[in-house]
């Protein structure tokens, strides 16, 4: 066997055992990225929308690696007024600012929302062509729950 049939040798093994421990890695931030794009995580300011818990701690999770959610405090309104404040301040007139050119984000939104969906199937596709290629089913289940149990035990410590 010659040393670059080797070397591909190895490196597929490789690839196929980094890829099956990470997958469920890769399924939740594809997930969790996915609903992130559309905002589904944040309570909105002006609705009456709240993110079901799960969401708020995934997306917690996904963006700062710890399920603990931060306080929100209110926001001040505009002009340095506080919420609490009935009276209006006269907000001082910018002088000749040029404005800001517009931007329609959602069709990036559908591209982003679009990749994540793709990963998604696309790492639920590698993880069926590891079972189904392969002759070491114990090692690739080991490796799989290796990857979901992992993240779970480093998140409680």
């Amino acid at each position: 066997m010659s040393a670059s049939h080797t070397f591909l040798k190895l490196a597929r093994q490789l690839h196929l055992y980094i890829g099956v421990f990470i997958a469920p890695a890769v399924l939740f931030f594809a997930f969790t990225g996915g609903l992130q794009v559309f905002g589904l995580h944040e309570a909105s300011h002006d609705s009456d929308y709240k993110p079901p818990a799960w969401l708020a701690v995934a997306a917690q999770l996904h963006k700062k690696q710890t399920d603990v959610l931060p306080q929100r405090r209110a926001r001040p309104m505009e002009g340095g007024q506080s919420a609490a404040s009935p009276m209006p301040v006269a907000v001082a007139a910018q002088p000749n600012k040029p404005a800001a050119p517009v931007r329609h984000p959602l069709p990036l939104k559908i591209f982003s929302a679009f990749v994540s969906l793709g990963l998604f199937v696309s790492t639920l596709l590698g993880l069926y062509m590891a079972y189904r290629y392969t002759r070491k089913h114990v090692v690739i289940s080991v490796l799989l729950a290796a990857g979901v149990i992992c993240p779970i035990v480093l998140a409680l410590i």
